[in-house]
C-alpha cells in the first residue's frame, strides 16, 4: 500500500510539472478522490464523516469564528507525515482548491480553519505532526509545527533545567502560527523573538516540493521568520536554537488599584522597563481599575530585591512578592495558575465557552500621565475589556527592523494587546464596538505612519486582501499589511512572488505576490 502511494504521489509531481500552463477543470470530487488515492482514508474528513464536526472544532479557541454560516472545509486532513502534506498540496493544485493549515488553532481570527468569503477549501490540520527532538549536547531541537508550546517547553525540560525557548505564555499555542509570526514571551528582552532563534526549517511548498532553509533560499527563509503562516506554504518543522537560563527564577504578580497609585507606577513604568536590565521583564494586564504587574527575572530573590528597590522603588516590590522556581514551572504558573503543575501545560482541550476579540498597538513615546487616568476610564466602562503591556528593550530591540520579517524592534517601548470577552448570552456588540472606540481613542498616544500592529493578534479590521484577476492586489494589500510588517511589507511581497507566484497560499490576510522588477 505505501509503494502505491509513493507512485500515485510520483504521478501527481509529474502533473504538478506542466500546471502552470494547464488549468485544472477538474472538480471538488476530483480533488477527493486524488487525496485518497495518496492518504489513508482515516486521515481525511469530509463533511459527510461522523466525526468532521468534532475534528474541526477540536482546536478552534474562539466559538465567535465557529457559527452555523461559518464558510467549513470541504475536508480536513490529517497528516502523519511530509508525504501526505505534499500529496494535499498537490492535489488542491490539480483540482483548482485551496488549501489552509492549522496547527494550534489560536488565529484570531480563524483563517488556519475558516474562509471569510464562500470558497471551496480544505484544512490541513497539523496536529499529528507534532515531535520534538531535543539535542542537550547542540542546545538545539527540532520541533514540528503541530506541536504546541506546552510541548515543547516539557520536553527541552526534560532533557535539561538549564536550557529554554524564547517564546510565549500560552501553552496550547502553536508552534506553526506563532513561530511564523513572530512569537515572543517572557523571554523577549534577554533572547528576542522565537524566529530570532529559528536555524534552519522544512517547507512544503505551493510545487509540493520539500524544501529545507538552503533549497529555499534566503528570501523565503527570511520571509517565514516572522511573515505569517500560511503565505508561503506549509512549514512542517523547525531547527531551533535553545537558550540558557538558570536553576532559579524569580516570578512575582504585584496588583495594583487606581486607589493604590496605580495611574503613577504605570506612568513610571513605561519608561523604567524597556531600560531594565535584560534579566528581568515586567508586563502589565490592566483591567478595569487593577493594573497588575506580572514579572520573570532569570534570578533569585536575593538578587532581584536590591535591582527592584533601586530602579523601580514605586512599585513597593518586597521579599514576600518573590515565587522562586525552575523556568518550567514558570510556564504554568504565569499563564494558568500557582496550582497548576507541570503537566498541565500538555493539556491541548479546549473550551468553547468564551467569546473574544482583540487587536494591537505599539508604543514608540510615554503615554502622558493624564491619558492614563483616561484609560482607566475607559477600562470601568460596562462592557469593557482589558489591556495587556509588554516591554521591549534589550534583545528584542537591538536586531535590525530588516534582519527577520518581524519589524517590532528598536524605538519600541511596549506593545499593547487589546482583548475584550463575552459569553454566548449576548451578541458582542457592545464589547466589540468598545473595543473599537477605545482602540481609535488610543490613537494619538501609539505609533503611526505606519500605526503598527502585532500580526500574531490578527485582526481584519485593520483590512482584507482583495483579488484581482485570481490574484491579490499587492496595493490593497498593503493597507493591512505595512501595519504588520512595515518597510518589510515589499520584500515579503517579492519573497511570495518567488516561491507562490500564482498565489496558491491565499487568505484573507495572506501576502500578495510581487514581481521583481527585470
Amino acid at each position: 500500500m505505501a509503494s502505491s502511494r509513493s507512485l500515485v504521489l510520483a504521478v501527481l509531481f509529474s502533473i504538478m510539472s506542466c500546471y502552470a500552463t494547464v488549468p485544472s477543470l477538474a472538480s471538488s470530487d476530483g480533488f477527493l478522490k486524488c487525496l485518497s488515492a495518496a492518504i489513508p482514508k482515516e486521515l481525511l474528513y469530509t463533511q459527510s464523516s461522523p466525526s468532521f464536526t468534532s475534528v474541526l472544532v477540536s482546536s478552534i479557541r474562539n466559538p465567535r469564528l465557529f457559527t452555523p454560516t461559518t464558510v467549513r472545509p470541504l475536508v480536513i486532513v490529517t497528516p502523519t507525515n511530509a508525504s501526505h502534506v505534499q500529496a494535499a498540496v498537490v492535489c488542491g493544485r490539480q483540482n483548482d482548491v485551496r488549501i489552509r493549515v492549522r496547527s494550534g488553532g489560536h488565529d484570531y481570527e480563524g483563517l488556519s480553519f475558516r474562509s471569510v468569503r464562500p470558497e471551496v477549501f480544505a484544512v490541513v490540520d497539523l496536529a499529528n505532526l507534532r515531535s520534538v527532538s531535543v539535542d542537550k549536547k547542540t542546545a538545539t531541537a527540532w520541533v514540528d509545527s503541530g506541536a504546541t508550546l506546552g510541548e515543547l517547553y516539557y520536553a527541552i525540560s526534560k532533557a535539561s533545567n538549564q536550557l529554554a525557548f524564547p517564546a510565549g505564555l500560552c501553552p496550547t499555542v502553536g508552534v506553526g502560527g506563532h513561530f511564523s509570526g513572530g512569537g515572543f514571551g517572557m523571554l523577549l528582552r534577554k533572547y528576542g523573538v522565537a524566529i530570532d532563534n529559528v536555524l534552519d526549517a522544512t517547507l512544503v511548498d505551493a510545487k509540493g516540493r520539500l524544501l529545507d532553509k538552503q533549497a529555499m533560499g534566503a528570501d523565503v527563509f527570511w520571509a517565514i521568520r516572522g511573515g505569517g503562516g500560511e503565505s508561503f506554504g506549509i512549514v512542517l518543522s523547525w531547527k531551533v536554537k535553545l537558550v540558557p537560563v538558570p536553576p532559579t527564577v524569580t516570578m512575582f504578580s504585584v496588583p495594583k488599584s487606581v486607589n493604590e497609585g496605580a495611574v503613577d507606577i504605570l506612568t513610571k513604568w513605561q519608561e523604567v522597563a524597556p531600560a531594565l536590565p535584560d534579566d528581568l521583564f515586567i508586563r502589565v494586564v490592566i483591567q478595569k481599575q487593577v493594573a497588575d504587574f506580572q514579572s520573570m527575572y532569570l534570578g533569585t530573590c536575593d538578587t532581584l530585591l536590591p535591582l527592584m528597590s533601586s530602579r523601580f522603588p514605586e512599585l513597593g516590590f518586597n521579599r514576600s512578592h518573590c515565587k522562586e522556581m525552575s523556568w518550567i514551572q514558570s510556564v504554568p504558573y504565569i499563564y494558568l495558575d500557582s496550582t497548576a503543575t507541570v503537566e498541565d501545560i500538555l493539556n491541548r482541550t479546549t473550551s468553547l465557552d468564551t467569546f473574544n476579540k482583540a487587536t494591537s498597538d505599539y508604543v514608540r513615546q510615554a503615554i502622558p500621565k493624564d491619558v492614563w487616568v483616561q484609560i482607566f476610564a475607559w477600562l470601568a466602562k460596562p462592557n469593557a475589556g482589558l489591556m495587556i503591556t509588554d516591554p521591549y528593550g534589550g534583545k528584542i530591540s537591538s536586531i535590525p527592523e530588516s534582519a527577520t520579517a518581524f519589524p517590532h524592534r528598536g524605538g519600541v517601548l511596549f506593545n499593547i494587546q487589546y482583548m475584550n470577552f463575552w459569553s454566548a448570552a449576548t451578541d458582542g456588540s457592545a464589547q466589540t464596538k468598545w473595543l473599537k472606540d477605545f482602540y481609535a481613542f488610543m490613537g494619538p498616544y501609539v505609533s503611526k505612519n505606519p500605526r503598527q500592529a502585532y500580526v500574531n493578534y490578527r485582526d481584519l479590521d485593520l483590512g482584507e486582501n482583495v483579488v484581482v484577476g485570481n490574484v491579490t492586489s499587492y496595493q490593497a494589500g498593503k493597507v493591512w499589511g505595512e501595519k504588520y510588517y512595515k518597510g518589510n511589507f515589499q520584500r515579503l511581497a517579492m519573497a511570495k512572488g518567488e516561491v507562490d507566484p500564482s498565489d496558491y497560499f491565499r487568505n484573507e490576510q495572506s501576502i500578495p505576490p510581487l514581481a521583481a522588477s527585470k
